[in-house]
């Protein structure tokens, strides 16, 4: 028995609480996930009822430690969980990635560097199925929005793009850029109660794919956050140990969702071609499909064992996003060759192969893209500084 069995297993002994199968539920949600997607992609609508089912069925707490209530699932099980789900709806998937890499991460800093401070956030996650919302992909390394320093804390003003299941989120983990009075600026980090009077939500997100995923704008309007709910600070620009945390386990968890779309986009076009004659062309396209999913099933698979080493730093963040631009460069060309596969019938909706190239297409968007990321790459190998690329 490995140690993350034992140790899940001392846990449910103090609990009383066994861990999560949080792949199995994901199989037994995705027939009632794959009914309803197209519908939501058609009217741009969010995913919301899908959210229903996750809560019920427990996976909002999946990856919160047994200890406090949760599910226990570390990262591995939880991308596995996302690219199942991802393979029925990648706009459930994506959207709900967001929420459980927002769980993970204060988890992984329980677990690996005993951090207390987050137990109160997990805990309530647990016991109110609350939902975690992220703003990090627009944020990213240089942040954005105001934070005015007035008496007890901070009067905050920001428009957060790419807010994925805004709509169903409680609480938002966001920054703001606060200019001292020497000039400098700070970064502050601190959670957003989306039901503040202060807080907003647009009915913007009108896309080319992922269009359930309701990853509208959120409006900030002079929202106080006190000086005991920053959670802490850095510079802008600069690589602190936590978005190295952050990059290390945030993105195999998303880009689990990319390869689930991906391995779809397969299925759906070998169905489909088995009813055509077998041509030399045929023959030829099925297999550079085949060799280009298992090129990003290879590098999501190097993502994972990245987080597995539980050392986030600047080589782990390297790693990670190196196999970032393998799964979007790979997976792309997977949804590419599957339309070609499928042929005119591939162009109709009802097929849902349209769909998938279309999600697929978002996996050019996350950070780092393709150009930061080959430099911080370069930047690694030459032994460079890294802090001026993201």
């Amino acid at each position: 028995m490995g140690s993350l069995e034992n140790s899940a297993l001392a846990a449910a002994s103090v609990t009383g609480v066994m861990p999560a199968d949080v792949i199995g539920i994901a199989h037994d949600l995705a027939p009632a996930l794959a009914e309803r997607a197209q519908k939501f992609d058609d009217s741009d609508r969010f995913v919301a009822e899908n959210y229903v089912l996750l809560k019920g069925a427990g996976l909002v707490k999946a990856g919160v430690p047994l200890e406090f209530g949760g599910g226990g699932a570390e990262t591995t099980e939880l991308c596995e969980m996302l690219r199942i789900m991802a393979r029925a709806c990648g706009s459930t998937a994506l959207a709900f990635a967001m929420h459980t890499h927002q769980v993970a991460i204060p988890a992984w800093r329980w677990r690996h560097q005993n951090v207390a401070a987050v137990e109160p956030l997990l805990k309530r996650v647990a016991a109110e199925n609350l939902i975690l919302l992220s703003s990090g992909g627009s944020d990213w390394i240089g942040g954005s929005g105001k934070a005015e320093k007035v008496e007890g804390g901070y009067r905050i003003t920001a428009r957060k793009v790419f807010t994925s299941g805004a709509a169903a989120g409680d609480i938002l983990t966001t920054g703001a850029i606060h200019q001292g009075e020497d000039g400098k600026e700070h970064v502050i980090h601190f959670g957003v109660p989306m039901r503040a009077p202060e807080v907003s939500v647009m009915d913007n997100w009108r896309t080319l794919g992922m269009r359930g995923t309701g990853s509208n704008d959120v409006v900030i309007d002079g929202l106080f956050v006190p000086d005991t709910a920053v959670s802490f600070s850095r510079q802008p620009g600069q690589w602190h140990p936590v978005f190295q945390i952050i990059a290390t386990i945030a993105f195999p968890l998303i880009y689990a969702v990319y390869l689930g779309v991906a391995e779809s986009a397969r299925d759906i076009a070998i169905e489909i071609a088995k009813k055509k004659p077998a041509s030399e062309s045929m023959l030829s396209l099925a297999g550079r499909m085949e060799t280009a999913l298992r090129a990003a099933q290879l590098a999501h698979r190097s993502m994972v064992e990245t987080v597995e080493r539980n050392m986030p730093s600047a080589e782990s963040v390297n790693d990670v996003m190196m196999g970032r631009s393998l799964v979007a460069r790979h997976g792309l060309e997977v949804v590419d060759l599957a339309m070609e596969l499928a042929g005119g019938s591939s162009f109709y909706r009802e097929k849902g192969l349209e769909r998938r190239f279309r999600d697929m297409q978002g996996a050019r968007f996350h950070p780092l893209q393709s150009g930061p990321q080959a430099h911080y790459a370069g930047a690694m190998a030459l032994g460079l500084p890294v802090n001026a690329i993201f």
